[in-house]
């Protein structure tokens, strides 16, 4: 039986350098755990641009279609500003969000006790923290016709679409709901169904949907409230659900109560394959902070936690997926920081690679 591919996109800045460190733990797993990969790299973002004069190649978008996973770091620096808006390296991650048809996107954001400092609200409010958000990726207002800048009489104006169709919102909903099964059976539907109709038909989908999966406990908040009571006390929540432009806000915010964006792994999730898993790309939510870029400052546990989630969603490794998380919790607790991670004085910062090897040390004393 073939090794399961997986097609990795390090990307532009501190894309390669926290890639680097995932390498490292994916050939841990050959060697130690007995389960290879067929690992293949391609460009994607400003690198693809340099050297294709496109963010994403067709070849490129082929090999991501074909795999069992793509494994992504980070696109975009201030360098290509001055791109085209089609040519811009972020043009190159929608496209593989797109179509791959990627439509679930997974947002962990989970508080380790070695961190529940780090977090700007009090440590009552975020320790133990553990919830999902569930963001509809490839509808709403980011892809919605009409869209553009026109001439209206003597000024400019802007225009973006929100617009969603019942089908759009059943699959998510039903994405998020099956997580509900797996976790804590609670789910809470974010929109703004008291001012957009987009909102209200978002409501009436998930509703409905809901009678499928009486076990879970369904509720439903308006997003701005849900972006009050993240911050008021984030744990009465288990997995949220919600649109395009509310997830993309709404995961930011929740990952801030973590402590840092450096901690927290992605998983865009869409249609099953023929071996009945479904299509993915895994990312860590930071960007490329090319102020840092080539430093070795580079947190690469965001990316590491992204490959876990590869294990579990892609790979049917839970427990190998639970194994690596448990990884980076004793590494964490030993007192391994990153730059970003210090809050503590006279403690000094790990390099990326360092931050690397010991996730891959903590994995040997697993055994």
């Amino acid at each position: 039986m073939p090794n399961p591919s997986l097609l990795i996109l390090p990307g532009d800045g501190i894309g390669p350098e926290v890639m680097a460190e995932v390498r490292k733990v994916i050939d841990w797993y050959g060697a130690k755990r007995d389960l290879a990969f067929d690992v293949s790299e391609d460009l994607v973002g400003g690198a693809a641009y340099d050297a294709h004069g496109t963010p994403l190649t067709d070849a490129t978008m082929a090999k991501a279609q074909e795999a069992d996973a793509v494994l992504l770091g980070a696109v975009g620096g201030p360098k290509y500003d001055v791109l085209d808006f089609s040519v811009k390296p972020e043009r190159g991650l929608l496209r593989l969000r797109k179509e791959m048809d990627l439509f679930a996107n997974l947002r962990p954001a989970q508080c380790f006790d070695a961190l529940a400092d780090f977090s700007s609200l009090k440590k009552d409010v975020v320790a133990g923290l553990d919830i999902m958000i569930v963001r509809e990726l490839t509808s709403g207002i980011y892809f919605g016709e009409p869209r553009g800048i026109i001439e209206e009489g003597n000024e400019r104006v802007g225009i973006n679409t929100q617009r969603y169709t019942e089908s759009e919102i059943d699959r998510v909903a039903r994405s998020a709901f099956e997580l509900a099964m797996r976790r804590g059976k609670k789910l809470c539907s974010m929109e703004k169904a008291n001012v957009m109709e987009s909102g209200v038909l978002w409501r009436e989908v998930v509703t409905e949907v809901g009678k499928d999966y009486p076990e879970v406990e369904l509720s439903h908040m308006y997003a701005d409230a849900g972006a009050m009571q993240l911050c008021r006390w984030p744990k009465q929540f288990d997995v949220i659900v919600t649109d395009n432009l509310f997830g993309d806000l709404l995961s930011d915010a929740a990952a801030m109560l973590t402590g840092s964006l450096g901690m927290l792994p992605s998983a865009s999730l869409g249609k099953p394959m023929a071996n009945g898993r479904p299509k993915a790309l895994y990312e860590p939510v930071h960007g490329s902070a090319p102020d840092i870029a080539g430093q070795g400052k580079a947190n690469p546990i965001a990316c590491i936690l992204s490959f876990a989630m590869a294990l579990r969603y892609s790979f049917d490794c839970g427990d190998e997926a639970t194994r690596l998380e448990d990884a980076v919790e004793k590494v964490l607790a030993d007192g391994f920081r990153t730059a970003d991670l210090l809050g503590e004085e006279g403690v000094d910062p790990v390099s990326t690679s360092q931050m690397g090897d010991a996730v891959v040390a903590a994995l040997d004393a697993s055994l």
